[in-house]
């Protein structure tokens, strides 16, 4: 199992990954030990190094396996990885940031192999009614004076809702998903839209 977690330069989702193929593998293991099953890895590929030394860090003290565990710099519109490489691809709270989200995706259609799945986890648009005037209140209120308040930076989080408000809805990136060329393609919302994760097969 060759997983390939993109934008998570400070591995926490690639550590979680991590952990569900060292049980599977324990598992496989101790109730078929005439299996050999080859060792799983997860690539960690972020453009910001700051990030990836972050990420390096946190496996270290973690304690992961070095060897199950790569962090590598690079741009999710042209990934330095070989064609059908991988077997599952993932993406969290990344692809909103990208400059160019079609290349991204056939991108990440190159790098999977056939059978591979792609999932995404993003902010997306809330789809129940009174939710929506909510959380548009506190999103372009509230969570910019949070930022001034405790980071000293309210344009950062200025951005953070604007670019929110601009990522596809859910529907339209699905589409984009298909464009791809990925099939099978599906969503499930998360807390009425708010957040949304959307996934699709290489087949």
């Amino acid at each position: 199992m060759k997983h390939l977690d993109v934008a998570g330069g400070t591995g926490d989702v690639a550590f979680r990954v991590l952990q569900q193929i060292t049980q599977q593998e324990d598992w496989q293991q101790e109730h078929d030990a005439s299996s050999i099953t080859p060792a799983g890895s997860v690539t960690v590929c972020d453009i910001n190094p700051d990030m990836l030394s972050e990420g390096k860090k946190k496996a270290k003290t973690a304690g992961y396996d070095q060897q199950a565990l790569d962090f590598v710099e690079g741009n999710a519109e042209a990934l330095p990885f070989a064609d059908h490489t991988y077997d599952a691809y993932t993406i969290a709270f990344g692809i909103r940031n990208v400059t160019n989200i079609d290349a991204a995706l056939k991108d990440a259609y190159k790098v999977l192999k056939t059978g591979g799945r792609f999932m995404c986890l993003e902010f997306s648009h809330v789809t129940l009614p009174g939710l929506r005037q909510l959380y548009d209140a506190y999103s372009f209120n509230v969570i910019p004076e949070i930022g001034r308040a405790v980071a000293n930076d309210k344009a950062s989080y200025e951005y953070l809702v604007e670019s929110i408000r601009k990522f596809p809805d859910q529907d339209t990136f699905a589409s984009m998903v298909e464009k791809a060329g990925f099939c099978k393609v599906e969503y499930e919302n998360l807390q009425g839209g708010i957040v949304a994760i959307h996934s699709g097969f290489k087949l």
